[in-house]
């Protein structure tokens, strides 16, 4: 059944600001989405095709969901991978496949998979627990990582010193040589069934210093092209060893002696390619609905320079959303608002985000710093 007819249906486990934008980009296909998430007030559930509020990683509430569905997707990893499992035996199709999310969310078992697949990555070493990780002093410093659980920068522990060894984890995962690098990058690509594989340019990241989340980014990055060619090739490598389907974000870091080693991967769009709705031919939104689709892949060309700034909640503020300086910011040439419709802002909670697009990289700069000092959100 294609897809354009109009009772084909695509269901969606998470129902978040990465689930809002895809809906955005099916919109413009007619595509009907129906999602399934655990908050009632998700920002998913005024515009999917239909919202129910279900466990993501329960196996009767995930199988539940999909047996009516002609095709499953995910904005986030979280999910019950044994349900979809079944439901791909019984003919559902699932993109990105379950065996792929399995392998994805589990960071050791991302980590053995570069290893045995000769894509460069950090040193690592797996630990039990807070007293396994306590017995690896001699590798420090090293960043101390959960096996699961971990997003958005929780689930990391940056330790330089024995001293630091008490904000270790008491559980599952891995310690991980703290890489001296240059840049962090990412690089967005994208599979369909038929093989056809589109990479997007090099974007560059710059991470809040204690929450480990991205502050903002510019696209294109910064860097040689020989360093662009190894992190399109890595990208390609990727995607094409796990054999998946869908979009798979590769965050990377540049070393100081011109090595890429692969940080981590989500197989879902990402936070570090919103800014492909303004900046690229074809948003990332867009891109993974044709990839699961089996559709052609669009065009990833940059459209302008740009940048995209995370709207985070101002530090000391729990309640509902207030925004300050948005006349302002939304008086600025190239300036585009996005905003996830979530009601509560909380400290550091993802709000919305920024795209900002011109001709001139400084001008480019100078707007990004405008915006992190314009709008904030308060309550």
């Amino acid at each position: 059944m294609s897809a354009f007819q109009p009772d084909f249906k695509i269901g969606v486990l998470g129902g978040g600001q990465l689930g809002r934008m895809m809906i955005q980009s099916a919109i413009d296909f007619n595509f009907n989405v129906h999602v399934l998430d655990p908050d009632n007030n998700a920002p998913c559930k005024d515009i999917a095709t239909s919202f129910t509020t279900g466990a993501l990683t329960d196996y009767d509430t995930v199988y539940a969901f999909g047996k009516d569905k002609d095709l499953i997707t995910i904005e986030i990893e979280n999910v019950n991978t044994a349900a979809l499992l079944q439901l791909q035996k019984e003919g559902k199709k699932v993109y990105p496949q379950p065996q792929v999310i399995e392998l994805i969310k589990n960071k050791v078992k991302q980590k053995k998979f570069y290893l045995n697949n000769f894509i460069p990555t950090a040193q690592f070493v797996e630990t039990d627990n807070k007293a396994d990780v306590a017995s690896k002093k001699h590798f420090l410093p090293f960043v101390n990582k959960l096996a699961t659980e971990g997003y958005d920068g929780r689930g990391v522990q940056v330790i330089r010193e024995e001293k630091d060894l008490e904000k270790a984890f008491d559980k599952p995962g891995f310690v991980e040589k703290l890489i001296d690098f240059e840049k962090e990058i990412s690089v967005i690509v994208a599979r369909n069934e038929s093989g056809e594989i589109k990479t997007y340019p090099t974007v560059e990241m710059v991470f809040h210093p204690v929450h480990n989340l991205v502050e903002y980014l510019f696209s294109p990055a910064t860097i040689s092209n020989d360093i662009e060619e190894k992190a399109q090739q890595i990208a390609h490598d990727v995607i094409q060893k796990l054999d998946m389907v869908g979009l798979l974000a590769i965050e990377m870091f540049v070393t100081r002696d011109g090595e890429v080693l692969v940080n981590e991967v989500a197989p879902r769009t990402h936070n570090s390619g919103h800014q492909s709705i303004e900046g690229n031919t074809t948003s990332q939104f867009e891109q993974h609905l044709r990839a699961i689709l089996n559709l052609p892949l669009g065009a990833t060309d940059i459209s302008l320079p740009s940048a995209m700034v995370n709207l985070l909640g101002e530090a000391g503020f729990t309640g509902d959303a207030v925004y300050e300086g948005m006349n302002e910011v939304l008086a600025t040439p190239g300036v585009h608002v996005h905003l996830y419709g979530k009601k509560v802002t909380k400290p550091f909670r993802k709000m919305g985000h920024v795209t900002i697009a011109d001709h001139d990289i400084n001008s480019l700069k100078e707007k990004v710093k405008f915006v992190q000092a314009q709008l904030k959100i308060k309550a």
